[in-house]
């Protein structure tokens, strides 16, 4: 992807388009994380229940996808539903779920229109069936596509991952002289993928609520206090910018914003 890519689907002359100019493409965040926040309140503002904020957050899905396929991340992982979600009320939880279904198949055609790998990371077998078959069908007709991999966190918690990761080194028997963590990382969700270099958060809330808590060890952190239904290419941009702006130390001497690590 390039800068004529993000151009393509901003206005000319826009605010946006002057802030697409600024990136420096050699140095994009390899993976970006979001925490969707503030759908709730999006809504309470309007008087509306709160499923007309999730409602309205799918928008911001599209805008947030279709930019960074375009922009060229690697991976985009968004934070959908955790674990501690469940203890919402009933019909919350039911419409966020068909909120789901609807997207994926709304959204799929566009998906392998932009080469877009599709996953699902979480504790997929604790879902109803028809939304399991919902995610396995989106994940294996996308499975060949070469560009961005779109990761969605799904009855997802830091925590858990990170003991599901630990019983199955036990159960593959692996000696404790043999783990270190890049092998203790093969045995998570995102085996394989680099870790976020940055990590979104919306809302202005200021903590990453059980996310991605391995892999976020060294992520840049950028929050807005725009809420997620609000959310747009423009806000995502502006992260970019900021990440680029940072030196990224590790523990160390200084190094620029660079991908890939």
């Amino acid at each position: 992807m390039s800068l004529d890519q993000i151009l393509a689907v901003l206005p000319p002359g826009s605010g946006e388009e002057a802030l697409a100019r600024q990136i420096d493409f050699d140095r994009l965040p390899a993976h970006v994380a979001v925490i969707m926040d503030g759908n709730g309140r999006w809504a309470a503002q309007r008087h509306l229940p709160r499923v007309e904020g999730h409602r309205a957050g799918i928008e911001s899905v599209r805008e947030v996808v279709e930019g960074s396929a375009r922009l060229g991340i690697r991976v985009l992982t968004l934070y959908a539903f955790s674990v501690e979600n469940w203890k919402r009320p009933a019909t919350e939880v039911s419409t966020l779920m068909m909120l789901l279904k609807r997207y994926l198949r709304s959204e799929l055609n566009t998906l392998l229109r932009n080469d877009i790998r599709f996953r699902v990371i979480g504790r997929t077998e604790d879902l109803a069936a028809d939304i399991q078959g919902e995610l396995s069908d989106a994940a294996a007709k996308t499975a060949s596509n070469a560009g961005m991999q779109f990761n969605i966190a799904l009855n997802y918690g830091g925590r858990a991952e990170i003991v599901e990761a630990a019983k199955r080194i036990v159960a593959e028997g692996l000696p404790a002289d043999a783990l270190d963590e890049q092998r203790f990382s093969e045995f998570l969700y995102t085996a394989g993928q680099p870790d976020p270099d940055l990590l979104i958060r919306t809302s202005g809330e200021m903590r990453v609520s059980n996310f991605l808590l391995w892999q976020i060890a060294y992520a840049e952190i950028w929050v807005t206090d725009t809420l997620w239904p609000d959310f747009r290419k423009r806000h995502l941009i502006e992260a970019i910018l900021a990440y680029q702006k940072r030196d990224r130390r590790y523990g160390g001497i200084n190094h620029p914003a660079v991908a890939g690590r």
